[in-house]
């Protein structure tokens, strides 16, 4: 049976996870936030969007 869960349901996890411990304050994780949204603007994004696809592949096939 395979199980497929978004990358961003995951992420938003973590870090929700990581607000509730302490480990991410709110503010570094509003700037954190700020970042990836422009990031994902740049030029670099369609790279980013192939590496994490390719790690995803990866991960993937080894199940």
């Amino acid at each position: 049976m395979a199980l497929t869960i978004s990358l961003v349901f995951l992420a938003g996890i973590a870090v929700l996870l990581l607000l509730r411990t302490g480990y991410l304050r709110l503010w570094p994780g509003l700037a954190a936030v700020l970042f990836g949204f422009t990031l994902a603007s740049t030029g670099m994004a369609p790279s980013i969007n192939s590496a994490i696809s390719s790690v995803a592949g990866w991960i993937s096939q080894l199940g």
